[in-house]
Parts: structure tokens; C-alpha cells; sequence
């Protein structure tokens, strides 16, 4: 069974001020429900700003954007954030409580949901993130990847059914983005959200089902990372840097494909 699709952009065009060139010029994809999508791209390739405007945070631009059965519009943009969460890049951004447990809790309280059901909400995303024994803890006091794993709590405490990684693991050492990447696809798997990885890291995309390639605020080409990985040189021309182990893959057997380190090794 096809999964139907939970984002459609339609010939989306939008600037940022009106004497600006297009963030996004006549950009058009859809997004799979349930499932990984990477949107990668240059600095400036417009990939944030899809993330923005499936938020909301900008509602003046051209064409149609649905997410999840709902025309985006100013006049039901908060229906729609209900469906969505987003992680950026620096977690202290999104931090407002005083200690872990209460920031957590802040979007809950808004919404104006019983003291014993959030707090039991609360108990049990921070088990999903292993993070339970940080919960007095102050946001402040934290590691940089187990303050990405408190934003992340804070996000699935609103049962969303879409997130939204706006460069989360762009600020991590290595260990810490494959923590946080596998604690991203395990969690993904166990309540069958849809990820939407917003990432210039092309090692990440690998674990993704589908990548969306934007170039100069277009579409360059959605497949899946197999198929997307054969153009490496057009991706390093676009300015992207390829995954070692494909970057190898050229040296050594002189061909761009999608491969894993362990995969290569054994071709070896």
C-alpha cells in the first residue's frame, strides 16, 4: 500500500522582502506520510524556509501548501502547528521553563490540559528520550545533544503527527548527531510519525526514505537516496559534500553510489 502523502507544496514562490529575489521560486513536491524525507541544499538553497512555511511563520507567498488534509492559510494556522513540530538547530531557543520537567510541560499548559495527564505525558516522553533522571534539572545545566533530547521531548509531549528537524544536529560532535539520529528514527518508528530533516549534512539524508534536493530556491530533484547519490558530481557542483563512504566509492571503484562505510568495506 502507497502511504499517502501528508505535505504537498504546489507551485510555492515566495520572497523574503519584496525588492529580494525568490527564496523559493515555483517549488512543487509532495511528502510521504509515515515516512523520512531529507531536504538538502546549499546555504541559501531555500530548505529553511519550506520548514518556516509549513509553520506558518510567513503566510505571504504564492501557490498552495497543505499539511495533513489542511490548506495553509492565515486563517487556520494554528489547526495546523497542532499536526507539527519543530527542532532547530540551538535547543536554547526553545527552552522557557525552569527546569526540564516544567519546560516540557509549558506547551501542555497552554493548551490547557489536566495536571495528573501531564504530568504522567511528561514521565513518559522523557523515557522515550532517556533523559528521565535530568528531569530537575536545569535546561541550562545540560549537555548540548541532551538538550537536543529535552526539545525533543517537549515536541512529542504534543503528539504531532509531523517533525521537523530544522538543522538540529548541526551543533553536535559526531557522537552526539548519531545519538540523536537514532533516537530520532527509533522514536519515528514507534509512533509512525513523518520526519522532515532539514540538513546540509548529506550523511544524515542517508537514513532518510526520500531527499528533496533544492538548488537556488528550486527543486533540483526528490528520489530516493540510492538514485539521488548517483549524481555526485552534480551534488558536489550544487554544493554539497558527499558521504565518505560514496566519496571513497569514486575513488577507489570510480563510480558515484549509494553505500554504506561497512558496505564498502566488504566490496574491498
Amino acid at each position: 500500500m502507497v502511504p499517502q502523502n501528508i505535505i504537498k507544496f504546489s507551485n510555492i514562490t515566495f520572497k523574503y522582502d519584496e525588492d529580494a529575489p525568490n527564496a523559493l521560486n515555483d517549488v512543487s513536491f509532495e511528502i510521504k506520510r509515515g515516512k523520512w524525507t531529507s531536504i538538502v541544499g546549499h546555504n541559501g538553497s531555500g530548505k529553511s524556509t519550506i520548514a518556516k512555511l509549513i509553520m506558518g511563520i510567513h503566510e505571504q507567498f504564492e501557490g498552495e501548501i497543505v499539511v495533513d488534509n489542511m490548506m495553509v492559510s492565515e486563517n487556520n494556522i494554528d489547526e495546523v502547528r497542532k499536526h507539527v513540530g519543530i527542532v532547530f538547530q540551538n535547543p536554547d531557543n526553545q527552552f522557557i521553563g525552569s527546569t526540564v520537567e516544567y519546560d516540557i510541560a509549558f506547551g501542555m499548559e497552554n493548551q490547557s490540559i489536566e495536571y495528573e495527564t501531564m504530568h504522567k505525558i511528561v514521565d513518559q516522553v522523557l523515557v522515550e528520550v532517556d533523559m528521565q533522571s535530568m528531569k530537575t534539572f536545569e535546561p541550562s545545566r545540560l549537555s548540548g545533544g541532551q538538550k537536543q533530547r529535552i526539545a525533543i521531548a517537549g515536541i512529542l509531549a504534543m503528539s504531532p503527527d509531523i517533525i521537523i528537524l530544522d538543522e538540529a544536529t548541526a551543533m553536535l560532535d559526531p557522537e552526539g548527531k548519531e545519538s540523536i539520529m537514532s533516537l530520532i528514527k527509533s522514536i519515528q518508528l514507534d509512533r509512525q510519525l513523518t520526519v522532515i530533516s532539514i540538513t546540509h549534512d548529506l550523511d544524515e539524508a542517508v537514513l532518510a526514505d526520500e531527499i528533496i534536493v533544492m538548488n537556488q530556491g528550486e527543486v533540483y530533484k526528490q528520489d530516493k537516496p540510492e538514485e539521488i547519490f548517483k549524481e555526485g558530481a552534480t551534488l558536489t557542483n550544487i554544493g554539497l559534500d558527499l558521504p565518505f563512504s560514496i566519496r571513497m566509492n569514486k575513488l577507489l571503484l570510480n563510480k558515484y553510489e549509494y553505500t554504506t562505510f561497512d558496505e564498502l568495506v566488504n566490496r574491498l
